[in-house]
């Protein structure tokens, strides 16, 4: 089992929480992480800034441009993730797109994941008809390729991401991009009702979750929750990070 399947219990509701890598800083995401880590966060999300995140919202996409600014690099990516492995015990996952995977090269990419103590990989704009190569290599370096699903998806892609995903299974809950949002869309328990149908790999559910009360709705009917746009907000809020320490013991609550 990995160790993002083992974030997963029965009676235990993962949250995964995202950060942009570099924003505001370097600093200041090491201190994000641990804070994350230490008051419930299951598993961190580290986003690899880049220049076109097509799915990310406006809270995202301008983190990413000041990430970009401040000269953040896939390597450094990396050489934080490897600082983060060694001082909490979460998981870590990359959030990133193709480009800067291919740039790298998937075998070094890849390689350097499992150095750095990465767990897995998201990867928005790579469908899984066109996913095998990565698969591949990831899975040589113990690495989950975790895909999305979006309320979109035809039975045929909801079989395909549930045969091929590994860790878990990411649930777009609108059509859209990133970005917190006040309530949870009136198909999203019909959506999950759908997938739970053909597999029992953990659903979690990201893009506009931005509150204890979502979370507690999702706790009865998914695996986990994913917050990113409301933790950016947050850290932009208050540079003490108390009121992020504040709302990440909030939702632990929630999801129970």
């Amino acid at each position: 089992m990995s160790q993002i399947a083992a974030a997963f219990k029965p009676e235990h509701k993962a949250l995964i929480a995202y950060l942009t890598v570099g924003y505001p800083d370097l600093e200041a995401t090491g201190k994000a992480a641990m804070a994350l880590a230490s008051n419930g966060a299951d598993i961190i999300e580290l986003g690899i800034p880049f220049s076109d995140p097509l799915a990310d919202g406006t809270t995202i996409q301008r983190a990413s441009h000041r990430a970009l600014q401040n000269g953040v690099t896939p390597q450094q990516c990396l050489d934080i993730a490897g600082q983060l492995h060694g001082e909490i015990a979460a998981p870590l996952v990359f959030m990133t797109y193709y480009n800067p995977i291919y740039h790298f090269g998937l075998d070094a990419f890849c390689h350097r994941c499992a150095q750095a103590g990465v767990s897995g990989l998201i990867v928005p704009d790579l469908p899984p008809e066109e996913g095998q190569e990565l698969e591949a290599v990831a899975r040589k370096h113990k690495l989950d390729l975790i895909y999305l699903l979006a309320p979109t998806s035809n039975e045929e892609r909801i079989r395909l991401v549930a045969e091929r995903s590994q860790g878990f299974i990411y649930l777009v809950s609108v059509t859209g991009v990133t970005g917190a949002r006040d309530r949870l869309p009136d198909n999203l328990e019909a959506f999950i009702t759908r997938v739970r149908r053909v597999t029992r790999k953990p659903l979690c559910v990201g893009f506009g979750i931005s509150g204890p009360e979502q979370a507690r709705q999702l706790a009865g009917i998914a695996d986990g929750v994913i917050i990113g746009s409301r933790i950016i907000q947050l850290m932009e809020a208050d540079s003490s990070l108390a009121e992020l320490a504040g709302f990440t013991r909030q939702v632990r609550r929630a999801l129970g």
